[in-house]
């Protein structure tokens, strides 16, 4: 892939882009604005009750060695209820699936802390069947009420696209790309610092120019395990660090200019941390070779425990299902370009 397009080019191709009709096997769709319900908190203690509102779907048609590049944008706000968003893509083939999401709390529109009130989510990642099929992928609106109250929350728009169709793997066959496991990796002051998201190592093919690479972290505030005061916050910065090795096994470069800090206060509870290197130039000299490794690093700096969240497991497949199904959530990926 020779170029890619910025968020802020995704947001303004989602606002007027007009959308395609499924019958034709869309590769884009644009998302209708609309009015979600988000169900009251359930009084039957360790129930959940979520609503899944499909907005859109695109498909594509996929060689056995194809790896294509699914980006979905969406904005929400004017939330009644402060109100968990999420911006879930499913991507299912016949025998197989791929799906991530990314989520936050949003914010009542009358808040005094109008950031926490509007809100940009992209759930983005790679897509690899390994077999030749048709590939479909679907983006649902997930949304709770964090109250016993229901809500409603806005979807002003968005869209969702293949970024690329084809995107070049690693040398194993197989894209750049890792999510955490499920469960929660913390930080605090006792454990201060997490370097997940990963990939351990990956080598690509001679003739490529750089590498694209993201990390897209979920990031908790109050471990579940840990003592929470509800009126602070959790301060952390997240690092992206992106390296390429020598023959030897010694370090060739390293990049850390994708950063940035955040506090967050308990209310919103996890939040969404996307960060990206768009331009790690590949060297070939001093005994450098196409083989890297990538990560993010989540440091904590003070409040609040923190944490990684991993997959998020057992996600209804529409509300009230008995069907459910593990969404990933904190991933890196890697795009090679010529």
């Amino acid at each position: 892939m020779r170029r890619f397009l910025s968020l802020v080019t995704a947001v303004v191709t989602a606002l007027v882009v007009a959308q395609v009709p499924q019958a034709h096997a869309a590769t884009s769709v644009t998302f209708a604005p609309q009015t979600v319900l988000g169900p009251g908190v359930p009084t039957t203690p360790h129930t959940f009750d979520q609503n899944v509102v499909p907005v859109g779907s695109i498909s594509l048609d996929m060689a056995a060695d194809q790896t294509a590049y699914v980006v979905s944008v969406m904005r929400a706000n004017s939330a009644t209820i402060r109100t968990l968003f999420e911006n879930e893509v499913r991507c299912r083939w016949a025998g197989g699936e791929k799906t991530m999401l990314m989520g936050q709390n949003v914010y009542e529109a009358s808040t005094a802390t109008p950031q926490w009130a509007d809100i940009w989510l992209t759930t983005r990642f790679l897509v690899h069947p390994g077999v030749a099929t048709t590939v479909t992928c679907t983006a649902n609106v997930r949304t709770a009420s964090l109250a016993y109250e229901a809500s409603t929350i806005r979807l002003v728009g968005g869209s969702m696209r293949f970024a690329d169709t084809s995107i070049d793997n690693t040398t194993t066959g197989q894209p750049a790309q890792s999510s955490v496991p499920a469960g929660l990796l913390n930080v605090d002051a006792t454990t201060p610092v997490q370097r997940e998201p990963s990939i351990d190592a990956f080598e690509l093919a001679p003739g490529f120019r750089g590498l694209s690479v993201f990390g897209d972290t979920e990031y908790m505030i109050c471990h579940l395990d840990a003592p929470c005061d509800k009126k602070r916050s959790s301060q952390a910065s997240f690092t992206l660090f992106v390296n390429q090795w020598k023959a030897d096994g010694s370090l060739c470069q390293t990049d850390s200019s994708a950063t940035v800090t955040l506090d967050v206060p308990y209310y919103v509870h996890h939040v969404y941390v996307p960060l990206n290197k768009p331009d790690f130039m590949i060297r070939t000299d001093s005994g450098c070779v196409p083989k890297f490794s990538t990560y993010v690093r989540t440091r904590w700096l003070g409040g609040e425990t923190g944490a990684v969240q991993g997959v998020a497991q057992n996600m209804t497949d529409s509300r009230g299902s008995a069907a459910k199904h593990d969404s990933d959530m904190s991933h890196a990926y890697a795009v090679p370009f010529r």
